[in-house]
């Protein structure tokens, strides 16, 4: 007979519903790449065109097509600014980030993944340049690394600083297009930066830590020090595995005023135990390369070897719901998978927090997918409204 924790639901999915590629990981992203149109990633033209080049669940098709089309992109940037048309130039450039961004995502660890990632980092900030965006390049000083980040004034100078947070399949860049601009132009001033085991910072021997108060505790000091922000406008969001960096950060680092998480996890444990149920259950079939890609750049980005080393790591982490005082948001799609649901909604009623709201979005917002990757606008718009009711 099984166990009880054997018949525990350990679904750890992101999508219940398929939007154009069978692979579930390459639909996820391919919707996140649609997601970020509004804000200068693809228009759906240009995204479904890609697609028409990608074999369903071939990682280097998804790679080839993306990186082809990023080059296009910045070809075309070139000819618009020889004709003098910097805005035209900086549009096509951002796109050709956004190509860039996504050909990395299925890339095993390497020098193809570090050259991908860091074409997309140059185009940005030529993109950033020619439109005429004011961004500061920052970067932390951390365990004798690095964390890079950019830093964004805002327009208005009573608005709050939203500091950004993405989790395992990020680089702080792409939440520009999924998060950042919109705030931006709402007036916020906003902060995007990489933890340990985001982007390349992995590469310096920094891998995602279960203590993750510590790194955002740097960045805020840098935050303070350098941009002059004030902490009783500081806001924090967190996004996927972020949810949790966000949940310790609202459990152990005071200066926040405000903490998003969507979803809210604040228990990884059960998370990478899905993982690892999920691995077990398929061992010995037939995995797409796509999957296989993606697992191994997960592990690299956690430093260890298998999921066997990461429950050993992550298995005793958890944060105390008690801790938490500051006003806290928690955003869940319909679609997440029920270690996401279950641990969101524990943790809206466990902090004693009296300024708290748990926020479910179902299909008819289209916001209901992991993150809300298919409406970022949605997410923006609780977290502006919330922000204006809780730091006034």
């Amino acid at each position: 007979m099984d166990t009880k924790e054997n018949q525990k639901d350990y679904s750890t999915q992101r999508l219940s519903q398929r939007y154009r590629f069978s692979d579930p990981n390459m639909d996820l992203f391919f919707l996140g790449a649609l997601g970020w149109g509004p804000t200068g990633g693809l228009s759906a033209g240009e995204a479904f065109y890609i697609a028409t080049q990608i074999e369903d669940g071939n990682a280097e098709s998804w790679t080839r097509a993306f990186e082809g089309q990023g080059e296009i992109l910045n070809a075309q940037a070139d000819v618009w600014l020889k004709r003098g048309c910097p805005v035209a130039a900086g549009e096509a450039r951002l796109k050709a980030f956004a190509c860039y961004r996504s050909a990395w995502q299925f890339v095993v660890p390497g020098e193809r993944f570090a050259t991908l990632l860091r074409t997309s980092q140059k185009y940005f900030d030529q993109a950033m340049v020619e439109l005429g965006i004011s961004a500061t390049r920052f970067s932390v000083a951390y365990q004798g690394g690095e964390l890079p980040g950019h830093f964004y004034a805002g327009s208005d100078p009573e608005a709050p600083t939203l500091l950004i947070i993405g989790g395992a399949d990020t680089c702080h860049e792409d939440r520009f297009l999924s998060q950042g601009r919109y705030y931006l132009n709402r007036g916020y001033a906003v902060a995007l930066v990489d933890l340990p085991g985001q982007g390349l910072v992995q590469e310096q021997g920094l891998y995602w830590e279960p203590e993750t108060e510590h790194s955002i505790s740097a960045v805020i000091d840098e935050l303070i020090s350098r941009f002059a922000i004030e902490p009783r406008k500081l806001a924090l969001l967190g996004m996927s595995l972020g949810g949790y960096f966000a949940c310790r950060a609202a459990a152990y680092e005071p200066r926040l005023a405000a903490v998003i998480a969507t979803p809210a996890l604040s228990c990884p444990e059960e998370l990478f135990a899905g993982v690892a149920k999920q691995e077990a259950q398929t061992k010995g079939a037939e995995k797409s390369e796509v999957a296989q890609n993606n697992f191994q750049v997960l592990m690299w980005k956690a430093g260890v070897a298998d999921v066997a080393e990461m429950m050993q790591r992550w298995g005793t982490v958890a944060v105390d719901p008690g801790r938490v005082q500051v006003p806290f948001l928690s955003v869940l799609g319909q679609q997440e998978g029920s270690v996401w649901k279950e641990q969101t909604q524990k943790w809206h009623n466990a902090i004693p927090s009296t300024k708290k709201r748990l926020v479910v979005l179902d299909a008819e917002t289209g916001a209901d997918a992991h993150c809300q990757g298919n409406n970022p606008l949605r997410l923006v718009q609780e977290v502006d409204a919330w922000l204006k009711e809780v730091l006034h």
